[in-house]
């Protein structure tokens, strides 16, 4: 049976802009109630039903604009604020001297609130305290003095707003974390599940295959060879998690939204096992602590490429038959990684005469490189017994590479 991917979407607004929705209605409801209560005070009434028609048709007509986030664009809420400021500012057309002086409510009363709360989910704190701020000119204008009623009813306004933009950010960034979590969480559980079905399996048969092969010899011990390198390649492979993965976040008009992006964080530390990782093979062993062997990524970068240098000098000189062996120690005071072969040695003055002759692939590519870190590189070799060459990296040292590369 297949398997299926399933993808999760999750959002705290959804519910958020549905109570806006209903909102924007009982309050229509609500300021068509008033002035169906006080119709006989209004000086001009039609005007207030003209308003209030459109007001209704508006808003009944675009309550698919307040259901998400992606249909509540910028037009739409500019267009909604200023039906409400128009409201506002009709209302001294509309209605008494006496009656807008005695602190009676403007034409479209609380529902102008469901405007700049509309602001609020869209666009956060700072959206919100510019529609209140233009919500509380229009009603001062249409007051004509700064009463003390009209003021409360901005303040309130203006903070309730804000606190609720506020709000909606913090849920927001609560809700990418909350999926980055989640997606960790079922790719840890996923590579656990393909790294037992993997050894169980495939890893399990490489290994057979490379014993075999070894026994048969011929065409048959190659084939071994092979496999045994995939067996190495493969269970690096199933292991993960050495290398730092990113995770980007957005929001969409559904909810949060994760991707996995391979995208090494070039200021954190490195973990030393992970570039060393690709070096083992079937003729190369890696011994390694099983806790990770931090280092900062420009130092840990030198110290694998000089490791690389060896294991290449080990397949140019000593043979493709010549076995190795990469040991990681991780000591108090430094890092060293050792790394040895079987193969015949090195001639004494071979090193002198290789570099004299403009071949500084010891001299550059390994001392060099440990000389920058602050570390040294100690090579000893006896004819017919193979090479050893010892990498230090002293903790202090690398931590002052380290900050030195991002100056």
């Amino acid at each position: 049976m297949p398997r299926r991917e399933r993808v999760m979407r999750m959002s705290v607004e959804l519910p958020l802009w549905r109570a806006l929705a209903g909102y924007r209605v009982l309050t229509m409801l609500y300021a068509v109630g008033l002035f169906a209560t006080a119709y006989d005070h209004f000086v001009r009434p039609w005007t207030a039903v003209g308003y209030y028609a459109v007001l209704c048709v508006w808003t009944l007509a675009t309550l698919p604009r307040v259901a998400a986030a992606a249909s509540c664009t910028r037009r739409f809420l500019a267009a909604d604020l200023a039906v409400a400021l128009t409201g506002i500012l009709l209302t001294p057309l509309a209605d008494s001297h006496e009656r807008i002086a005695g602190g009676g409510p403007t034409l479209p009363s609380i529902w102008t609130a469901g405007s700049v709360l509309a602001f609020a989910l869209k666009g956060g704190w700072r959206w919100a305290a510019a529609a209140s701020t233009a919500v509380a000119a229009a009603n001062l204008a249409e007051r004509g003095s700064p009463a003390r009623d009209t003021v409360h009813n901005v303040i309130l306004v203006w903070v309730a707003s804000i606190a609720i933009g506020y709000v909606v950010e913090v849920a927001r960034a609560s809700e990418r974390t909350l999926a980055r979590a989640l997606e960790i969480e079922a790719a840890t559980r996923e590579r656990e599940r393909l790294a037992r079905d993997i050894h169980d399996g495939v890893l399990q048969v490489l290994a057979m295959v490379q014993r075999r092969g070894a026994v048969l010899g011929g065409e048959a011990a190659d084939l071994g060879r092979l496999a045994g390198e995939q067996e190495v390649a493969l269970r690096t492979l199933v292991s993960g998690g050495l290398l730092p993965v990113s995770r980007v976040s957005e929001d969409a008009a559904a909810g949060a939204v994760v991707r996995a992006v391979e995208e090494p964080d070039d200021d954190g530390p490195a973990d030393l096992r992970s570039l060393l990782a690709p070096f083992a093979a079937a003729r190369v062993s890696l011994a390694e602590p099983g806790a990770p062997v931090p280092l900062p990524r420009a130092a840990a970068r030198e110290l694998a490429a000089a490791v690389g240098a060896a294991l290449d000098n080990v397949r140019a000189h000593a043979g493709p038959d010549a076995r190795a062996w990469i040991l990681v120690e991780d000591e108090p005071d430094g890092i060293v990684v050792t790394v040895r072969d079987d193969g015949p040695g090195i001639p004494e003055g071979r090193l002198a005469q290789a570099e004299g002759e403009g071949r500084l692939g010891v001299a550059q590519s390994i001392r060099g490189r440990l000389r920058d870190l602050g570390g040294s590189a100690e090579l000893i070799s006896v004819p017919g017994q193979g090479t050893e060459v010892e990498l230090k990296v002293p903790k202090g040292a690398a931590r002052a590479r380290g900050k030195a590369e991002k100056r």
